[in-house]
């Protein structure tokens, strides 16, 4: 078996202390010394620990943030397009369970430059869905009573609070989690006449 490079092997193995012990519980020697890897190793492919981290984090907002572009290219509707970001969003935690929890636990720890940029694109990713929900409500989609900004952190919320229970040997796969998820949303804000649209009977 080909023996995987150093950098996959260094994030790999900060993954697995970081979210075991905690950012500022794991130095530096000791991710060389758990990769099986060398000092000036580590050096070649991070500028610092730091660093390390922001990749960690960067990995995981990326890719939430290009599944929800990808939706917003291919579906047309509001609904559509929320249905399939929620889902994505939701499996994404079988992809990175230690990205998120590591990204939720430690955070705050990143340098101004590094946190700045993550900001950036968690922003991002929280507007378009403001963005979606609004589209939604101004298409007669999705209920004018319920404010945008709520319906949008509650999304998060819940989605969100999955990296502290889920598991991927437990009762309910990923792609099951991510369609209660998605159903119990639309159903929520969804207007009765958006409701009655056979173009959105197979999100139910």
């Amino acid at each position: 078996m080909t023996e995987k490079p150093v950098r996959d092997r260094i994030i790999e193995t900060a993954l697995h202390l970081f979210e075991k012990y905690g950012y500022h519980g794991v130095a530096v020697n000791k991710i060389i010394e758990e990769s099986g890897t060398s000092k000036g190793g580590f050096y070649h492919n991070f500028k610092s620990k730091d660093e390390l981290l922001f990749i960690i984090h960067d990995t995981f907002i990326t890719h939430a943030l290009d599944k929800a572009k990808e939706a917003c290219g291919k579906w047309v509707t509001p609904t559509e397009r929320l249905y399939h970001i929620i889902k994505s969003y939701a499996k994404i935690f079988h992809l990175y369970k230690p990205h998120q929890t590591v990204f939720y636990q430690d955070s705050s720890y990143l340098s101004k430059e590094y946190f700045e940029t993550i900001s950036r694109k968690r922003d991002q990713y929280r507007n378009m869905i403001f963005e979606i929900i609004q589209d939604g409500i101004q298409a007669g989609e999705f209920r004018p009573n319920l404010p945008v900004p709520i319906i949008g952190m509650s999304i998060f919320g819940m989605v969100n609070w999955t990296y502290k229970w889920y598991k991927p040997n437990g009762q309910y796969s990923s792609e099951e989690i991510a369609s209660v998820y998605a159903d119990f949303t639309l159903n929520s804000i969804m207007t009765d006449e958006a409701k009655k649209n056979h173009q959105f009977s197979p999100f139910f």
